[in-house]
């Protein structure tokens, strides 16, 4: 398994963690009424657990099983996952804290992340066609 996978869903995890931990206190603040306050973190568990863990275990899982390109590098070049990686952790940190002035940095990030890493990706969907290995696909084809 790649590093950068290994990263994604070792932080994804940590999300759930963390989204579980907030969305138990909402619910036992609404069973229990204790704490009002806590009702600040419904966005802190909304963020963590749609894009903390669910989007950085997809992005993190695609990384692993989209198809190689070649024996010497197998995933191309990783420098833009790592980008989406780095981009879309600060996007939920700065998404966390409770300003306008910074949410909106923070989804851009998000997105930014998101376009990140299907430009580093993508040619492990669609190779250039001069990048094609015709003996591959021609053994492919069962010839």
């Amino acid at each position: 398994m790649p590093r950068l996978t290994q990263y994604f869903l070792r932080a994804s995890l940590i999300y759930l963690l963390l989204g579980f931990t907030f969305g138990s206190l909402i619910l036992l603040q609404k069973g229990i009424p204790f704490a009002p306050f806590l009702w600040a973190l419904l966005p802190l568990h909304v963020e963590s657990v749609l894009i903390g863990w669910m989007t950085q275990f997809a992005m993190g899982v695609a990384f692993w099983i989209l198809p190689r390109l070649g024996p010497t590098q197998p995933r191309g070049n990783e420098t833009w996952s790592w980008a989406a990686f780095f981009a879309l952790n600060l996007g939920i940190w700065l998404s966390w804290i409770p300003s306008w002035n910074m949410v909106i940095p923070g989804r851009f990030l998000e997105f930014l992340a998101l376009v990140f890493f299907a430009w580093g990706n993508w040619p492990r969907l669609y190779p250039p066609p001069w990048k094609v290995d015709r003996g591959r696909l021609e053994m492919d084809r069962g010839r």
